[in-house]
């Protein structure tokens, strides 16, 4: 038997019930002690949980990640609890969307701490009185092995592999710079829904590239899930959370700000009325011109150097670049800037993970609402 309780379908069956024919079956899970989910190693064994789970009628909710698990990843995680019964979140740095050229090595792997905050948030969602309210039910946390059986994973732009490509949305933007990155998330992404068979997977909106080319990908290959697309996740001062922030230390992290108050600064500009390229973009521009400027002109002991990749006007369904806003669609603001490391340390000074050698690549982006 089952009732809707604020959307979210409540059943007798309990999920720790279901963990428990679904450990039966297979050794390759584990859970730690006192754990209110298991760990996933393997897919067998996942997709049997997902069968105990889809004979009683209990909805997935899948977040996808590479851990390193920030306030972010828990809001995509909190907003899956609302709209479904079980939560599958993924733990998996996925070789195949590092180029050639990109430090595979230095992605951060925090796996205590990524645990130790799902286990404190499935408290939280269980503290919540709503009968019904989701929880994190499976960590799916994978070997390279396991995601990719056949042949090693390839990084290199003609490698050979199986792979899922999704042209020409992959090329633009990120893609730019990274031609593989996109390849191997659709690729990655492709293989975690044919694991989970989640009735709804959540992203969140930093990474705007991704997510149209997620929705393209599920549309195209007739995938059954729906795609949710989350509010990016900010500090105080608007810079968007990120895995990589724990790179940058205080005084790459001040001047890495600027891709947000750039990306406002365009915002503001269309939200007083200014349709063209020109005048949006280059709002964008005086700001970041203005502070790499600024930085230059200090010493090597005081400044944080940076690369603009790009800032971009474009469409939302096909990033296409823009020369004029449609006011009854609005469009995509985004931005790339490539944080350089420290030239100088200086002692006592916060240079975060890495001391400061360690490059980090900030992106970023505001949706332009249409306008009536």
């Amino acid at each position: 038997m089952s009732r809707l309780v604020n959307g979210v379908r409540s059943f007798s069956t309990t999920a720790s019930s279901l963990l428990a024919d679904a450990t039966s079956a297979s050794r390759s899970v584990t859970q730690p002690s006192s754990s209110s989910f298991q760990v996933f190693r393997d897919v067998p064994s996942l997709r049997q949980l997902r069968h105990q789970l889809l004979k009683n009628e209990r909805t997935v909710g899948f977040v996808p990640t590479m851990g390193a698990l920030h306030e972010g990843h828990l809001s995509l995680i909190r907003e899956a609890a609302r709209e479904n019964t079980d939560i599958f979140v993924s733990i998996f740095v996925n070789p195949t969307q590092f180029g050639v050229n990109e430090d595979l090595s230095s992605y951060p792997r925090t796996w205590d701490s990524d645990v130790e905050k799902l286990e404190k948030l499935n408290d939280e969602l269980g503290r919540t009185g709503a009968p019904g309210a989701g929880q994190i039910t499976a960590i799916f946390a994978p070997t390279s092995k396991v995601m990719y059986p056949t042949l090693p994973p390839s990084s290199e732009i003609d490698g050979q592999g199986s792979f899922v490509t999704i042209t020409p949305l992959s090329s633009k933007l990120e893609g730019g710079s990274r031609p593989v990155f996109f390849r191997g998330v659709a690729t990655v992404c492709m293989k975690l829904f044919n694991a989970t068979t989640p009735d709804r997977v959540y992203f969140g909106q930093k990474d705007v590239q991704q997510t149209v080319i997620i929705k393209r990908m599920v549309q195209d290959f007739l995938l059954d899930t729906k795609v949710r697309i989350i509010s990016t996740s900010r500090e105080a001062d608007g810079l968007a959370l990120s895995s990589r922030n724990v790179y940058l230390g205080d005084r790459r992290r001040a001047v890495g700000l600027t891709i947000y108050k750039a990306l406002k600064a365009a915002e503001d500009a269309y939200l007083s009325g200014k349709s063209t390229r020109a005048d949006i973009l280059g709002a964008a521009r005086s700001i970041t011109d203005r502070v790499l400027s600024e930085q230059e002109a200090l010493s090597p002991s005081e400044r944080a150097l940076f690369e603009v990749d790009y800032i971009s006007l474009a469409d939302p369904d096909t990033l296409d670049e823009l020369d004029l806003v449609d006011s009854a669609k609005g469009g995509v603001l985004s931005a790339a800037l490539k944080m350089a490391p420290l030239e100088e340390n200086k002692p006592g000074e916060d240079c975060g993970l890495g001391e400061g050698k360690v490059p980090v690549r900030l992106i970023d982006n505001l949706i332009l609402q249409p306008r009536a």
